[in-house]
């Protein structure tokens, strides 16, 4: 992980604790521990001694518990959203819709995971008959989840929810810059859960360190939200001891407009997409690619769709502040680089990045080469390519070494189009929608990670299969496994097996 010492975090730490500000006004939110391997193995410990009792519970005892949890956080709605506006630098309406997320995959989670996780019967085929199978799905034991800071309550739910309604306890490191909203979580399923022992969900805060020294505890899994460079890190500490991740590595994500787009919608879609959140969204919009048949249109209706569009420090702005020291200078250097390339600002300019904040930037024409198009910026800005026809549209959308999220504007090919790009997940004649589905699989390929969350997919995820055979009716004279077999039984058998799988099947017409 990106090692960070205590002293080189301009005042926010001494050598034991660390504080956590607004990143608008610097004011100090709180204060919180930095902890080292020691206090990282002692909470590790505490959810492993609380996971026989989680465990335990059964499905219908641990739906009850999240349930309770998702209760807790509705009647605290209020008081979270001004603190992810204090500490995160959220509006109102982004803080919102977060809250409403996280809450429906708590549920999900909850109510999903008996169904998609209970013991399944399996046929054993012709030549294991009299035998019966089943596949069960048994609790990890203890995971480790590393959030991040753009998703606060969101993103790291999306793993812990998941992982608790499997039977494993866990363990949250959250990042450095939202170390109460992370902390809030477990006093919340605390509160909400008095029975509980301590551990079924703990917090550990801190920097990289605490990060590193969460891989390195005894955990069973670890789910890590950040970047491909810090992933990488992850995966080396947790090779150690073959601690298994799922990596989600943030994207690049392309949106594609084709001719029979409907373009207003397509517009406002693409402001939205690229402009919320500050532009700090994994899966946000990044790259726009329209088909020349309709570029005229759209992006007149996408000025449009941004005009008056402006960041702000209320919690009633369009959207708020850069949240990690830092990024905007990442911002402006793509910004920088692709005007100096030749491409053009159809909205805002250079000097709309600010330090804190980044009013929207539109660039025309990037080169694909560019920083701008190919590395994940992070801020509210996005790059509109013209392009002959869909055809092109894919090749580029499909040209970055990310694969996360992808969106598509088209009244009658969008599922065509959708099906040939490079993506984890493709929402269509809509942006982000497949983050609105609990029930969907979210995470990508190659730069953007591996592995998923949400979903019954990011249910098996948090939980081992165990196969188990059973020979319950005994065939006199079937059993291939043993020295003294019935006399011609192998050869009966290989009779058999070529007549069920000699026949070449016919071809389709």
């Amino acid at each position: 992980m990106d090692t960070v010492a205590a002293s080189e975090v301009d005042g926010r730490v001494d050598a034991r604790t660390f504080t956590s500000t607004n990143p608008v006004t610097g004011a100090v939110v709180d204060t919180f521990a930095i902890c080292g391997q020691a206090e990282v193995d002692a909470a590790v410990a505490t959810a492993r001694a609380a996971s026989a009792w989680w465990a335990g519970l059964g499905f219908a005892g641990r739906r009850a518990c999240l349930l309770a949890w998702a209760a807790q956080l509705a009647r605290e709605d209020a008081r979270l959203v001004d603190l992810l506006h204090a500490e995160n630098g959220k509006t109102a309406g982004d803080a919102r819709i977060e809250l409403v997320l996280t809450s429906e995959h708590i549920r999900w989670a909850a109510r999903g995971a008996g169904r998609v996780l209970r013991t399944r019967r399996v046929v054993p085929g012709p030549f294991m008959a009299g035998h019966s199978g089943r596949v069960e799905y048994r609790p990890l034991g203890v995971v480790g989840v590393i959030g991040p800071w753009n998703y606060p309550l969101l993103t790291p739910v999306g793993s812990i929810a998941y992982a608790l309604a499997a039977g494993n306890t866990v363990v949250f490191k959250p990042s450095e810059f939202t170390p109460a909203l992370g902390t809030w979580l477990a006093r919340s399923f605390a509160a909400a859960n008095p029975q509980a022992p301590g551990g079924v969900l703990g917090v550990v805060t801190g920097f990289a360190a605490t990060g590193a020294a969460l891989c390195a505890a005894d955990v069973n899994k670890i789910a890590f939200t950040g970047s491909a460079a810090t992933g990488r890190q992850v995966m080396a500490a947790c090779a150690t001891r073959l601690t298994p991740v799922i990596i989600e590595c943030g994207g690049k994500d392309p949106f594609v407009v084709a001719d029979d787009a409907d373009v207003a919608a397509a517009a406002r879609a693409a402001a939205w997409g690229s402009m919320s959140n500050a532009g700090q969204t994994c899966a946000g919009v990044e790259r726009i690619y329209v088909t020349r048949a309709v570029a005229e249109p759209f992006l007149a209706e996408l000025r449009r769709a941004l005009d008056g569009v402006r960041p702000g420090a209320r919690p009633n702005a369009d959207y708020g502040p850069m949240t990690m020291p830092g990024q905007a200078a990442v911002v402006r250097r793509h910004v920088e680089d692709a005007l100096a390339r030749g491409a053009t600002a159809l909205v805002g300019e250079a000097a709309s990045v600010g330090d804190t904040f980044i009013a929207p930037v539109v660039l025309l024409d990037v080169p694909e080469d560019a920083p701008a198009v190919r590395e994940e910026t992070f801020g509210p800005i996005v790059t509109v390519r013209v392009v002959a026809d869909v055809d092109e549209a894919v090749a580029l959308a499909n040209g970055t070494p990310y694969a996360l999220g992808a969106t598509v504007f088209s009244r009658r090919h969008g599922d065509e189009i959708a099906s040939r790009l490079d993506a984890g997940m493709v929402s269509v004649n809509a942006v982000l929608a497949f983050a609105g589905f609990p029930a969907l699989p979210f995470g990508g390929s190659g730069e953007s990670g591996f592995g998923r969350v949400h979903g019954a997919d990011g249910l098996r995820e948090f939980a081992q299969p165990r196969s188990v055979a059973v020979r319950r009716v005994p065939i006199p004279g079937t059993t291939m496994t043993t020295f003294r077999r019935a006399p011609g039984l192998l050869a009966a058998v290989a009779r058999a097996s070529r007549l069920r799988h000699g026949r070449a099947p016919r071809t389709p017409r």
